[in-house]
């Protein structure tokens, strides 16, 4: 089962930069959507063969997410049960037979940190709903979490320890996350890969220099350790500041 991950950045302007191509030649049986910036009734996308589910945030214009399955699921949940954190679009949640399927489009923490405070208390209900979810079947999520997890998940580290997605505060709510139960699937076949990044800023020539940040993910149970097959990141598709991320289960 092929999923794919992707932060279009706006799904409008996303399709006239080649969307659908990419769609298509990625053949995903899940695709995912982070930032979608629609509302309800502005597209209408024909994707014969797929099940589609939208969360759109409540201003216009920001966030949202979606989700195109081949696999019809047996519920649907929108949100993470927090009336804090569940105006801006940024969960779905598939139950299918044996795993629950999450996309998440995380809170960023904004320029000079402004939403750091806000961010830290989503980490911590996040993670409260996956292991809610995760004592009743594995869970699989992805999207953008807004973190780069290590030095080696960014480009410049060394001069971005106080920027959003870099900061300790966030580094740490990887960590503790990743250490309740959790495997990054990336780094998990990729341990050692270097420049593996899915963001680049739009300024400074940063994807044509490769002056990325690793911020896009499929993270999953442990107990699904067994049925992984691969993971990888698609640098080479463009049509966003970032790119497709893919993981592949047995």
């Amino acid at each position: 089962m092929k999923m794919v991950s992707w932060n279009v950045n706006g799904l409008r302007a996303a399709i006239g930069k080649g969307f659908m191509d990419a769609f298509a030649a990625l053949d995903a049986d899940i695709f995912c959507l982070q930032e979608t910036k629609l509302q309800a009734g502005q597209i209408a996308l024909d994707l014969p063969g797929y099940h589609q589910f939208w969360n759109y945030a409540e201003k216009k214009g920001y966030s949202g997410t979606a989700i195109f399955t081949r696999l019809e699921p047996l519920s649907v949940r929108l949100g993470i049960g927090a009336d804090e954190f569940d105006h801006e679009g940024r969960v779905i949640a598939l139950e299918f037979p044996d795993f629950f399927f999450l996309t998440v489009y995380t809170p960023n923490s904004q320029d000079e940190l402004a939403r750091l405070p806000y961010r830290m208390a989503w980490e911590d209900r996040f993670l409260a709903y996956l292991k809610e979810l995760e004592g009743q079947k594995p869970v699989v999520f992805c999207g953008d979490l807004n973190v780069a997890h290590k030095e080696i998940d960014i480009k410049n580290p060394k001069s971005n320890l106080r920027s959003a997605g870099f900061t300790q505060e966030e580094r740490d709510k990887m960590t503790a996350l990743l250490g309740s139960g959790f495997i990054d699937t990336f780094r998990y076949f990729h341990p050692d890969a270097v420049g593996a990044y899915s963001w680049w800023s739009y300024r400074f020539h940063a994807r044509e220099n490769n002056a990325g940040w690793r911020i896009d993910y499929f993270i999953v149970s442990d107990a699904l350790e067994g049925r992984l097959q691969s993971a990888c990141i698609h640098p080479e598709i463009y049509g966003s500041d970032h790119c497709p991320v893919e993981l592949v289960i047995d």
